[in-house]
């Protein structure tokens, strides 16, 4: 069960002249509003909640809890012909519990037990694109001319959300768009480094890529069609870096 509601706080103050700006205006100091969702799994703990909480992965518990959130999600913004609306992301919680309670309490936002946890955990995989790709230096040459944006980055940065997401009909689909635009844009840069055994790669690829392109059509793919996916989608991204390598030296 997803119960979703809203409820108020004090805007974050950065000052102390601030917060006496705001004590002492009309109405009192301003208020933000907050969502609040909470996920009841239907079934009972099979244990105490004290025991659960201590065994249990709770990191794993709200990556879960998140990914059906984010289902839901790409639903409201299909029902409101948004593509504006975006999706929920670890970092952006102001606040992740995991808990357990009873449903009343829990609908309210109360427990009987529950656990505060930290900051998002770092994602060794994102980690590791980023310092390759090394952002900064790569937006200051696309910004200066140096370097340019491709569509095959935009279009591959959307399956890798998919995949993420767990939505791999769409990976699917996005992927074998992707895929060409990276075979098509690459080619500039063939002959500088290792970027033609790269694309050789990939075009190898183009069957795993169809047959799941193909299976997500008719409905859904495979558990060895969705180990293409993930497959294929890190050799493109690996022949980004390396050209984004080659590219900056």
């Amino acid at each position: 069960m997803l119960v979703v509601g809203t409820t108020t706080a004090e805007r974050p103050r950065r000052s102390r002249r601030a917060r006496r700006t705001a004590a002492s205006a009309p109405g009192g100091p301003p208020t933000v509003t907050i969502g609040r969702a909470t996920l009841i799994a239907a079934d009972p703990l099979s244990s105490d909640a004290e025991a659960w909480l201590r065994d249990a992965d709770l990191e794993a518990e709200a990556a879960a809890a998140l990914v059906t959130l984010n289902r839901v999600v790409d639903l409201h913004r299909l029902a409101a012909v948004d593509p504006a609306v975006p999706p929920l992301t670890r970092e952006a919680c102001l606040l992740v519990r995991v808990g357990a309670g009873a449903g009343d309490q829990v609908a309210d936002g109360h427990w009987n037990h529950a656990v505060r946890l930290g900051p998002a955990p770092a994602v060794s995989g994102r980690r590791d694109r980023a310092s390759v790709l090394r952002p900064q230096e790569r937006l200051g040459a696309v910004l200066a001319g140096r370097d340019v944006a491709l569509a095959c980055e935009l279009l591959t940065l959307r399956a890798r959300s998919d995949v993420d997401a767990g939505r791999w009909r769409e990976a699917a689909f996005q992927l074998r768009v992707a895929l060409e635009a990276v075979l098509a844009e690459l080619l500039p840069w063939s002959g500088q480094g290792d970027i033609d055994e790269r694309l050789g790669e990939l075009r190898t690829l183009r069957g795993a890529v169809g047959d799941a392109a193909n299976a997500a059509l008719q409905g859904g793919l495979d558990a060895q069609q969705v180990a293409d996916v993930g497959r294929v989608l890190e050799r493109i991204e690996a022949a980004l870096r390396a050209r984004t390598h080659a590219e900056l030296g």
